[in-house]
């Protein structure tokens, strides 16, 4: 009897023992197993982004099957709990994404239905602020132009616009930099280059290309390259500045500098666009993360000493008007080593709008009148830079050389100098801005040549 007791006890306590060390093995299991937390699509006009986020570092695996085209899409060790049906898409190549039969138990197989056949780049990105760990999928459609190119008539190429590319910063998965009621500078940057699009563009001689139109990331290094694409005359990309304490407030304007930036903003500013490649997951960065980029081949260029000079200058000219309606942090233009601004060949800018870090400014950045005012301010100083220095044939410089001056003597009329001059009043006072036939003695008028 006393040794059945003993057996049955033995046989208690290997039983109690055996579930413990099952039930720790299951939690031990539940706690390596990865989830997928959520799904953002982020398209673009020539290509779509997908990124899952993911609760730990994933394992993957995947492949491509036509008629229809799929990528597929095996992530090991995941649970299938995410409804993909709740996000939301508004993609032009991606149609649908699914989950489909597993390779095994342990595994999801996600199935990303395309429209077209596409190129690929799949890879993972590890935790940086506000995001977590990622699995990123990138489709392109080399079919078509990244950009609508412009056309220019060869009849008309003496009298050409003025081509100045607005490079609206950040986007898509890179919000930029976050105010404190959660404003995201990629919509602030966005908004203000759009009322500064449409200002250049109702101006005869100018045009306007946006290096990207919606939320949608576009690295550091491929938008200057847009600008070249275009034969751009100018590039200015634009930001909102944020600092680590609320205090910092102010506009600014930034050229290129051949060296690391000496100033703490510029260092800061540096690496927040370093920063800004690591969220927007760049393929090229994750690939080659020890290349050299601030000191490229490209800017030994010999036009690149005129492109830092006009940078200068016209960043002076901008400055004068963004001080008429907003407060400068820097009063003369600052120079860092940025990617963005690594044009050899073009004249270009980044203009700080404001610190989103400052809770007033952060406001105003959100306040729809206040851009208008910004973008107005920096198609002023644009204005003024290539009235007086307008680029080789284009039709600003045709006009430039047509102008004629005359100054106002005792006697003479706006109408009287209109007949001098076989040139209509109403055309006289639109050149010189005039809102009566008044003219003052000792006044000087410009005349259009007919």
């Amino acid at each position: 009897m006393q040794k059945t007791r003993s057996k049955n006890l033995k046989l208690a306590i290997f039983s109690v023992l055996l579930l413990i060390v099952c039930n720790c093995g299951l939690a031990q299991s539940s706690s390596n197993q990865n989830n997928i937390d959520g799904l953002r699509i982020w398209p673009s006009p020539n290509s779509t982004r997908l990124v899952f986020d993911v609760t730990d570092t994933p394992t993957f695996t995947y492949f491509s099957l036509s008629k229809p085209e799929r990528l597929v899409l095996d992530i090991d060790n995941t649970t299938k709990d995410f409804d993909f049906s709740t996000v939301a898409n508004e993609s032009n190549l991606v149609k649908k994404v699914r989950y489909s039969k597993a390779k095994n138990a342990r595994s999801i197989r996600v199935v990303i239905e395309l429209t077209k056949k596409l190129d690929k780049t799949v890879f993972a990105l590890p935790p940086t602020t506000p995001y977590g760990n990622r699995l990123v999928i990138d489709f392109t459609d080399n079919s078509v132009p990244t950009t609508p190119q412009i056309v220019l008539d060869a009849k008309s190429s003496n009298n050409r616009d003025i081509v100045i590319v607005l490079d609206a910063g950040h986007g898509g998965e890179d919000p930029g930099s976050i105010g404190r009621a959660k404003s995201y500078e990629k919509n602030v940057t966005l908004g203000i280059a759009k009322r500064l699009e449409a200002l250049i563009k109702n101006e005869p001689g100018l045009q306007a290309v946006m290096t990207r139109t919606g939320d949608y990331y576009i690295s550091p290094n491929s938008r200057p390259q847009i600008a070249r694409k275009h034969k751009a005359d100018l590039f200015v990309s634009i930001h909102a500045d944020a600092f680590t304490t609320p205090q910092p407030s102010g506009a600014s304007v930034w050229v290129l500098s051949m060296k690391r930036a000496n100033s703490e903003l510029g260092r800061w500013i540096e690496r927040t666009e370093r920063h800004s490649e690591l969220l927007g997951g760049a393929a090229e960065v994750i690939q080659d993360t020890a290349s050299e980029r601030y000191l490229a081949e490209a800017l030994l260029d010999m036009s690149m000493d005129h492109s830092l000079t006009t940078s200068y200058d016209l960043s002076r000219d901008v400055i004068k008007h963004l001080g008429r309606v907003t407060k400068m942090h820097k009063k003369t233009p600052q120079a860092a080593s940025l990617a963005v601004l690594t044009s050899p060949d073009i004249p270009s800018i980044l203009v700080e709008t404001g610190f989103i870090s400052n809770p007033r400014e952060e406001k105003n950045l959100n306040w729809s009148a206040y851009r208008q005012k910004l973008a107005q301010s920096i198609f002023a100083g644009i204005k003024q830079h290539f009235k007086s220095s307008p680029p080789d044939g284009s039709l600003w410089a045709k006009w430039k050389q047509e102008i004629r001056t005359h100054r106002v003597q005792s006697g003479e009329s706006l109408s009287l100098l209109a007949q001098r001059y076989n040139v209509p009043v109403s055309q006289l006072k639109q050149v010189n801005n005039l809102r009566s036939d008044v003219v003052k003695i000792g006044q000087v008028l410009t005349i259009p040549r007919t």
